[in-house]
């Protein structure tokens, strides 16, 4: 991260003030983000998963959104390591990750997931399971092996979702995060590349949202007034990092008014590099659109802590970013609301730490090894 005497200055100050989420406060702007670890065979977080999120809470991560938990779907997912949020002994994990963080002095969402058309099938945990999209077509345009959604099969999907969320706040979680993003299920059907229906669920923009809509609307119908509902999305898809829902503002928020109409708090906007701009003729990024056009809080993420961009961060290689400057005059301006750090935080669990005391010379570089581990 390039860090200036003044950004330095400014970072403890603005990053340290705390932020409303419908009934949550969350204790400062730093958030992070879901990352995939793989490391919860059978689906079960361990001993070793809850104090892997703890040791950041501990560390001054204000909220925590853990990596992708299969819903009780299923054809939900495809790993067998992955962690599930449905079954007694799944859930009872979960608990004590939630538990172990909230003593850590952090707040925590667990990120409920359906991978629809990324699934092959054969893999487990549920093997005879198909993949299943609003088309049957997968983000590369093939049709694969997977099958089009029948209206069973998304009242199925919803019920899972709200299901989850229903655990999630009985076990005592602090909200929920819908993973609407990366050309998994929900942006499948947000996407035209990957919805061709022509029933109720498929054509424009509003249509294509009809089913993340009413899955959001089954979990906020399921859980508390006042338990906080995220909804993370993006533009760019797993191998289309070109990929776009929308190539203008208004096309934007043709997409995300149904979704905050249904029920979403809070709006988790990803992209690559945070600091460029969404559309022309503005310097708001996405995250800052998403705010400008729901008046929903708002959390940026994209490259964040990092010396290099997502691709080549990911294969450790560096390249130029904005320093910490950009990202506080952003927050100054209301842009967005709250950061969230992935590859820096893991790398480096003291992050938040360090940054909140101006601590910059004592951060550790990413390297693509931390993938490897559950430091």
């Amino acid at each position: 991260m390039t860090v200036t005497a003044s950004s330095s200055s400014r970072a403890a100050e603005i990053l340290s003030r705390p932020v409303a989420l419908n009934g949550l406060t969350v204790p400062n702007r730093i958030v992070m983000a879901p990352m995939t670890r793989m490391f919860s065979p059978g689906g079960v977080p361990g001993e070793d998963v809850q104090s892997y999120y703890a040791r950041r809470a501990a560390a001054g991560v204000g909220l925590i959104v853990t990596e992708g938990t299969y819903v009780g779907h299923e054809s939900a997912g495809q790993s067998d390591r992955v962690p599930r949020f449905h079954g007694q002994e799944q859930l009872a994990g979960w608990a004590k990750v939630a538990e172990a963080v909230h003593a850590a002095g952090g707040t925590i969402v667990p990120q409920l997931w359906h991978i629809g058309m990324v699934r092959k099938q054969g893999e487990p945990p549920f093997a005879d399971a198909p993949a299943v999209g609003p088309s049957g077509i997968r983000v590369d345009g093939t049709e694969g092996t997977g099958k089009a959604m029948t209206r069973r099969d998304l009242d199925d999907v919803i019920g899972a979702f709200a299901e989850a969320a229903a655990a999630a706040e009985r076990i005592g979680f602090d909200g929920v995060e819908l993973h609407g993003a990366h050309g998994y299920l929900l942006d499948q059907f947000l996407w035209a590349g990957t919805n061709r229906r022509t029933d109720g669920y498929g054509g424009d923009p509003v249509a294509r949202t009809k089913f993340a809509a009413e899955i959001v609307a089954a979990v906020r119908e399921t859980v508390s007034p006042d338990f906080p509902v995220l909804f993370r999305y993006s533009q760019w898809k797993q191998d289309a990092y070109d990929a776009r829902l929308a190539e203008s503002p208004a096309e934007l928020e043709a997409i995300l008014a149904p979704l905050a109409a249904a029920g979403v708090d809070a709006f988790h906007a990803s992209t690559r590099r945070y600091w460029l701009p969404e559309f022309d003729d503005s310097d708001l990024n996405l995250a800052g659109w998403t705010k400008k056009l729901t008046g929903k809080p708002t959390i940026t993420v994209g490259s964040v802590g990092l010396d290099g961009d997502f691709v080549s961060a990911f294969q450790g290689e560096g390249a130029p970013v904005q320093g910490l400057d950009n990202l506080l005059d952003r927050l100054e301006r209301d842009e967005f609301d709250l950061v969230a750090v992935g590859r820096a935080l893991l790398q480096d669990p003291q992050w938040a730490a360090k940054v909140l005391a101006d601590r910059f010379a004592e951060l550790k570089p990413y390297d693509a090894a931390a993938l490897k581990t559950l430091s």
